[in-house]
């Protein structure tokens, strides 16, 4: 079995590659098993430097290649008439913590009833969909810290 070991910010232009789609609960972990479309059994063992995006590409010691895509999975999907409801929903999901995919026209998270039911409440339409889940990563996810502060104490600590 290949094992994936470093993560890779470019690759050339010639370099050959294999792809894998990942769930983004896969995509979080740093050590994975995963089969590729052709049916083969890879292993993962990386650096703990984050969450795989869609894209990324890992190797193996040896220089094997391997493009990492996002998975289309279970999400609910917020949709509606007026852009700035959206940026509304944004805002109150946002303050509950749950990873969040923003794009333009609708914002995706994964299946939470009691959530679909609030933006409801909001004049917003949730779907169930099938879509590759790449949810925003924090405004502070690209520091490590030994102790991380959330979002919103780290706002308050800059302010006082």
């Amino acid at each position: 079995m290949k094992i994936y070991t470093q993560r890779l910010e470019h690759i050339s232009p010639e370099q050959q590659f294999e792809t894998v789609e990942l769930s983004f609960d896969t995509r979080q972990k740093s050590r994975f098993r995963a089969t590729l479309s052709n049916g083969t059994d890879i292993g993962a063992d990386l650096p703990r430097t984050g969450i795989l995006r869609s894209g990324s590409f890992i190797a193996t010691n040896t220089g094997d290649v391997l493009r990492v895509n996002a998975k289309p999975e279970h999400l609910m999907q917020v949709t509606t008439q007026h852009e700035f409801d959206l940026l509304k929903a944004a805002y109150h999901l946002g303050n509950r913590h749950v990873p969040l995919m923003l794009t333009p026209t609708a914002l995706y998270f994964e299946p939470d009833h009691v959530l679909a039911e609030m933006v409801e409440g909001l004049g917003l339409v949730v779907n169930e969909v099938e879509h590759p889940f790449e949810p925003e990563s924090g405004a502070y996810a690209q520091h490590s810290h030994e102790h991380r502060l959330s979002p919103i104490k780290a706002l308050h600590h800059v302010h006082h």
